[in-house]
């Protein structure tokens, strides 16, 4: 079983739009004290984009602030990440997580180490 699978990864050009949405299976999106999205591009580490907490509060990377939205939707287990304005530097492998354990909020829901549950990765290229 797949708990978590991102999808509406591709290429854009530069100042183009992307949304992609990962669907959670019941346990870890029901039990999650955090959602996110991550990425990775070649040669770095994983950086985290945006974080959702239980509370819907939301937080960005200052890189995509203004520029991405992050939302769940409760009722189809999906948590969403809408993209625009997307920059060359955007480029990169982009992760769904999931963190079920209290941890991950108390420490702001921003470290990748908290989170239990990892979808595969979605490509995103910007190009200029």
């Amino acid at each position: 079983q797949v708990d978590l699978v991102e999808s509406g990864g591709g290429s854009v050009q530069a100042g183009g739009s992307l949304r992609l949405s990962c669907a959670a299976s019941e346990y870890p999106y029901s039990r999650s004290h955090c959602m996110g999205w991550f990425r990775q591009a070649p040669g770095k580490g994983r950086e985290v984009v945006a974080h959702i907490d239980s509370e819907d509060t939301t937080n960005y990377a200052d890189s995509v602030k203004g520029r991405f939205t992050i939302s769940k939707d409760n009722a189809n287990n999906t948590l969403y990440l809408q993209m625009n304005r997307l920059k060359s530097e955007d480029t990169a492998m982009y992760y769904c997580a999931a963190s079920t354990s209290g941890r991950g909020k108390i420490f702001g829901c921003s470290r990748y180490e908290d989170y239990d549950y990892w979808g595969q990765g979605t490509q995103v290229t910007v190009s200029s």
